[in-house]
């Protein structure tokens, strides 16, 4: 019965878990470039059982077997195995603002950090007081050339991110990169991300690796809040199923404590 209040426990962990992880995607549902996170959760090994009488072998006709006949397996809970992020494009939202730039395809922008270079989906740019295309929180978007820097928002880019002024001068072509393995990239906050030793280091995309761009649109959060909320749901009575295991092992307990007190008086 004791390891029933620890497959009841395992079983509301992981339930925790996963409701802290629902419960951040349904925060940044409205966020430009979120990605959300997925939680997977593993069993434990299974115990073989068998019972204790007649244990050993016997000899027959046929040779030796096992007397100790099998009851079954059982379960001792679960765990949370992995976090990871799902890349599927979020839908695009017409802005009609020049520094708004969406990536149809994989493939990340460049970013200049205090921490060094990190990627983003988030293509929600402005023009900063120096002429500087930046994020929402001041950080300066990469080109293959460097920092980018603009006179003005009457500027276009093609599908292949070269960016172009009013006068048709070539400005730089906006920096993409791809990883081998990027499920394995770490987020950071503010929709960045950085590279791992797993997720391999940032390569420029180019030719087919590199993604379309499109100016004047948003890549919009990847979270189906309806899908959330389903599981969310779904967690919520997994974890009092789990509960309520919790509360008949320990009346079960609680009753065999009297019985074995009332004996031994």
């Amino acid at each position: 019965m004791i390891r029933g209040w620890y497959t009841g426990a395992s079983g509301m962990n992981a339930q925790q878990y996963r409701l802290d992880t629902i419960s951040n995607n349904l925060a940044n549902v409205d966020t430009a470039g979120f990605k959300k996170d997925v939680t997977v959760t593993k069993s434990f090994s299974e115990l073989l059982l068998r019972r204790k009488d007649f244990d050993g072998v016997y000899e027959n006709p046929f040779g030796s077997a096992d007397a100790a006949p099998i009851i079954g397996k059982l379960g001792v809970g679960v765990e949370t195995n992995e976090n990871f992020t799902d890349f599927s494009e979020g839908s695009l939202r017409l802005t009609n603002t020049s520094t708004d730039l969406a990536l149809h395809g994989k493939g990340f922008f460049a970013i200049q950090t205090p921490d060094g270079e990190r990627y983003t989906r988030n293509g929600n740019f402005m023009i900063g007081k120096e002429g500087i295309l930046e994020t929402k929180d001041g950080y300066p978007v990469l080109g293959e050339n460097g920092i980018i820097r603009l006179e003005d928002d009457k500027f276009k880019v093609n599908e292949d991110g070269i960016i172009v002024t009013k006068d048709n001068e070539v400005v730089d072509r906006f920096k993409v990169v791809r990883f081998d393995n990027e499920r394995y990239l770490k987020k950071q906050g503010n929709s960045f991300w950085y590279e791992t030793e797993t997720s391999g280091p940032a390569h420029i995309a180019e030719g087919f690796e590199r993604p379309q761009f499109i100016q004047n649109y948003m890549e919009t959060s990847n979270v189906n809040v309806v899908n959330e909320m389903v599981r969310m749901i779904e967690v919520n009575r997994a974890y009092e199923a789990n509960q309520k295991t919790i509360q008949s092992q320990d009346s079960m307990m609680n009753t065999l404590w009297n019985r074995v007190a009332a004996v031994h008086r």
